[in-house]
Parts: structure tokens; sequence; C-alpha cells
């Protein structure tokens, strides 16, 4: 302390609030933050699954399971790769983004594990997933009216 009673040491801050500083810069971080949140949620949002992406999606898994069987040994090297870059792009924007891609996709590197239908198996499932999340999503069906009006 000095002399006229004043701490010697001087907060950031207004008078009477020495942390004023630091609790805006936190509350400007978690509003950043929120707003960061709330883009990723619009930007993974999943789209409604109609049957021209769902086909879409299980033509495109059965092609790259089936070329990765039909390659064999001989594609462990590159081409097996470019396949499941393609088949994550092309599935994530026919059904829209799932976790269980990453797993099927981390599962695909490895030699033996490709030669198994592992995206036609994500596919289905990331598929009977959505639909279940859709149809509870949707509001029950009103009640049938008899035809007095009574219900």
């Amino acid at each position: 302390m000095k002399a006229n009673g004043k701490p010697a040491v001087a907060f950031i801050g207004a008078p009477g609030k020495p942390f004023a500083f630091f609790a805006g810069c936190v509350q400007t971080a978690a509003t950043k933050m929120k707003k960061f949140l709330e883009q990723l949620q619009t930007m993974f949002r999943a789209p409604k699954l109609t049957r021209t992406r769902i086909v879409l999606a299980l033509a495109v898994a059965v092609t790259a399971d089936g070329l990765q069987f039909i390659l064999g040994p001989a594609g462990w090297a590159l081409p097996d790769q470019a396949i499941d870059v393609l088949a994550m792009l092309l599935t994530a924007w026919a059904i829209g983004f799932h976790l269980l891609l990453l797993p099927t996709f981390i599962a695909e590197l490895f030699p033996v594990v490709d030669m198994l239908p592992t995206w036609t198996a994500c596919v289905i499932a990331v598929v009977a997933l959505r639909k279940r999340a859709q149809n509870a999503a949707l509001p029950p069906p009103p009640p049938p009216q008899l035809k007095d009006g009574r219900e």
C-alpha cells in the first residue's frame, strides 16, 4: 500500500471493477464461439431424405465397395484411397454428413477391411438413423373426426 491508502498495483478495468476488462473478453469469446457453433450446425444440417438422395448414396456406396473388391490387392496403393475420398464426399453430399462416415473412412484405410462392403453398410445405417429421426420429428396426425363432430 502506498501512503495515500491506494494500492500500489493498478488493476486493469474501471475503478471498483478490477476484472471488467477480462470479463468483457470472456463474454466476447463466448459470443463468438456461439456464433461459430451455430454456423457449424447449419453447415452440417442433414438434408431431408428423399428417395433420390437415398438411391444416389446407395449407388455411390455399392460402386465404391464393388470397385475396391474388383481391384483387390492391386488397389491398396492409391486407387482405394481415392475411391474412399470420393465415396465419402459424394455420400456426405447426398445424405448429409454423419459421424458414422468417419469410422468407415478410417476403416477403409486398412488393407483387408476395404474389401468388405463397409460403405454400403454405413449408408444403410445412416439412412435408417435419419429416417427414424425424421419420423420422430413429425407431429402425430390429428385424431379422426366423426361425422357428427365428435372425436
